[in-house]
């Protein structure tokens, strides 16, 4: 008993970030960041996104009480969406002693393809293309590669808060990028063949997923703004050139000038969702639907 009294008094006088209860609270962005950290974390773990399910990360506004759950939070997982540049630094003051980690870090990041007064004009213009844009891609995690990469940031920072279960933070790291290694392969399989490499999506979050199999997405969108009149006409034409017969959306999105440009080239508009949280199971959906658009 007086053993346990000992302990308890020495814990009451270290500062209270630096002792953790079980489980971990580890608060993530975004839907995909918190299936990684809780696949790897398992049942010491509990993980929370910030945006919640149907919200735009671009505009979101965290609620109160994820602002005051953030007390309890001994790590943050950021990936650099546009909401966290507003809100990064009320989110570090809710909880000085949280560590906060950059799950892209390590990553070479893309930049986001950017508006030019003549940008549509060109044979390809609306294609993402590097080094054009201005602000970076957060979306990293489309390509499963770099989530193999971002699982074993994860993974250490989880066993640096939590020593007495790093064996099994491994132990599910591991397993689950043996997932993420047949996924990649099978979407490696699955888009390969196709001789057709240009796809169109509203919001261009596919762009790291296009730099690993091969693609390039083309853009409405750039930067958070739609198309003028002129620029839409473009890609409209673009697309007849191209092909191309489906506009991809992101469910979070105002869809208009997708069905827009569908309606002007007799195509379709496909959902496909960069943020569900069934990772694995989406990215294998939405490699059958991109599939599916480039097929001859």
């Amino acid at each position: 008993m007086r053993i346990v009294l000992l302990v308890m008094a020495l814990l009451s006088t270290v500062a209270p970030s630096l002792v953790w209860s079980e489980p971990l609270r580890v608060f993530a962005s975004v839907a995909p960041i918190q299936a990684f950290v809780a696949q790897i974390g398992g049942e010491h773990v509990d993980a929370r996104a910030m945006v919640r399910p149907g919200f735009n990360p671009h505009t979101y506004d965290p609620t109160p009480r994820q602002i005051a759950a953030l007390a309890d939070a001994v790590l943050y997982v950021r990936t650099g969406v546009p909401f966290e540049h507003a809100w990064m630094e009320r989110i570090r003051s809710a909880n000085p002693g949280m560590q906060v980690i950059d799950a892209r870090d390590g990553i070479e990041l893309r930049e986001m393809p950017a508006h030019g007064d003549d940008e549509h004009d060109d044979k390809h213009a609306g294609e993402t293309k590097q080094g054009q844009g201005h602000e970076q891609d957060p979306h990293v995690w489309v390509s499963p590669p770099l989530v193999m990469h971002m699982a074993g940031v994860i993974r250490d920072k989880l066993a640096e808060l939590d020593p007495a279960h790093a064996a099994e933070f491994a132990r599910n790291h591991d397993d689950f990028v043996a997932e993420l290694d047949l996924l990649h392969r099978d979407l490696r399989a699955l888009l390969d063949p196709l001789p057709n490499r240009r796809f169109m999506v509203f919001h261009p979050a596919w762009g790291y997923f296009a730099d690993t199999y091969g693609l390039t997405q083309v853009p409405i969108e750039r930067e958070g703004k739609e198309p003028g009149a002129r620029a839409l006409a473009a890609l409209i034409d673009q697309a007849k050139r191209d092909g191309i017969k489906v506009v991809f959306v992101q469910p979070q999105f105002d869809r208009r000038s997708a069905d827009q440009v569908a309606q002007a080239i007799s195509g379709v508009v496909v959902a496909v969702d960069p943020l569900a949280a069934d990772y694995v199971d989406n990215l294998r959906r939405v490699g059958r639907a991109f599939a599916g658009a480039l097929e001859p």
